[in-house]
């Protein structure tokens, strides 16, 4: 059975999160959000299509930077609101130039850095 994107739950913007983890390691490396022309995109494509709030417009991970996301697998949860995109990241996902955008952890009630850049 064919995979219809229109069938995932939007939020009233259009827009579902979208979780890039590194497929090999289990790493997680971003937060996102896609709509459903995006997710067919990168469906269509093998690589990770987002949908920029700020822009207001498609960005197709490493167009710009290098730094691409070629897709494992897509996966959806049980509400069918939230997606988990295992990839093959290809240097750093974050845009700070660090390999994950999950660098900073409270300890002891402390913000400290898990990785520098």
């Amino acid at each position: 059975m064919a995979f219809d994107p229109a069938r995932l739950r939007y939020n009233a913007d259009g827009l579902i999160p979208a979780i890039a983890q590194e497929a090999e390691t289990g790493e997680v490396l971003m937060l996102a959000w896609m709509n459903a022309e995006a997710v067919a995109r990168t469906l269509a494509e093998g690589r990770v299509v987002y949908w920029s709030r700020s822009r207001q417009a498609f960005w197709r991970k490493g167009d710009t930077s290098g730094h691409v996301q070629e897709l494992v697998e897509m996966r959806f949860d049980c509400d069918e609101d939230a997606l988990l995109l295992l990839v093959r990241q290809t240097g750093a996902a974050c845009h700070t130039g660090r390999r994950t955008c999950f660098y900073r952890a409270v300890r002891d009630g402390e913000e400290v850095e898990t990785e520098a850049l």
